[in-house]
């Protein structure tokens, strides 16, 4: 076997075993953000005390066989404020990044189809919410509509919008100009059809990669609003508010609340950043090369 053969040879296992631990990283991740998601949804069955419950006998209690994580400064059981709080902490990212693709992606492919003064209106609009911070946006509308969870969800909605939007409009651009789009405009198909039933199809591996990896930078915003008192308010289960809630037993060295649930937040956003990375590497077919 020549050298060349041998450093053929080579290559192909180095990349093979990219290949694997890129798939077990992406496996990996999808597993941690489904069990997540399953822990959410089945949380009354996995809970378990009530959320809300407060125990004064039990206050700052570590792990035991009762309570697993301990109590916070109330006597309730953090391990069931965990589960609960998994539904509101996944709740709202899940409305912000579905809202903003939506709405991200019909402004991206309409201004790709359209071009002209729309095109450049739309993306005049959207560099300017991209210049302002999401939780400033957010703050803003807190001043102005009051603290709350849904306030949080718009302003976010519409912060998060350029994210999604300049990324599939460029994409969308190189679309539009392939044959086949041409061949479609000259049998006559109307310019709607085109975009709902090819231009849209063939954007949304894009826009999945796009929903994946907002969605933990999302978790973390929503996550920030309610650790700064304008998201979720109190006696309500959400990971964030547990974070700030559980602040004053650090100093007292009872750490397990804001411990746990910060540790959860992280895991999380680790996890889907991962996720978002890997299935853009296997759309992209970087992992073949």
């Amino acid at each position: 076997m020549t050298t060349l053969e041998l450093a053929a040879k080579a290559g192909a296992l180095g990349r093979g075993r990219a290949v694997a631990r890129g798939n077990g990283v992406l496996i990996g991740a999808g597993v941690v953000v489904a069990l997540v998601v399953l822990a959410a949804v089945c949380a009354p069955l996995l809970a378990p005390y009530d959320p809300e419950t407060v125990d004064p006998m039990a206050v700052y209690q570590g792990s035991s066989g009762a309570h697993w994580l301990g109590t916070d400064d109330t006597g309730r059981d953090i391990l069931s404020r965990i589960l609960y709080g998994a539904r509101l902490s996944l709740l709202a990212p899940a409305v912000v990044t579905l809202a903003a693709s939506v709405v991200g992606t019909a402004l991206a492919v309409s201004a790709a189809w359209l071009g002209g003064w729309y095109d450049r209106g739309v993306s005049s609009a959207l560099n300017v919410v991209f210049g302002f911070p999401g939780l400033i946006l957010a703050v803003v509308g807190a001043a102005v509509f009051g603290a709350g969870l849904q306030v949080a969800v718009v302003t976010l909605s519409v912060a998060y919008l350029p994210y999604v939007a300049r990324t599939v409009r460029g994409a969308a651009l190189r679309e539009v100009h392939l044959p086949y789009v041409s061949a479609l405009r000259m049998l006559g198909v109307p310019g709607r059809r085109i975009c709902l039933r090819h231009l849209v199809p063939a954007l949304l591996p894009l826009v999945l990669v796009q929903v994946t990896v907002s969605f933990g930078y999302t978790l973390l915003d929503v996550a920030a609003f309610s650790f700064i008192g304008l998201g979720a308010q109190p006696p309500t289960a959400e990971w964030g508010l547990m974070v700030a809630q559980g602040a004053s037993g650090v100093l007292a060295g009872r750490a397990e609340q804001s411990l746990y649930a910060g540790l959860v937040i992280v895991v999380f956003v680790i996890a889907c950043t991962l996720l978002g990375n890997g299935l853009s590497r296997r759309l992209t077919g970087e992992d073949a090369r």
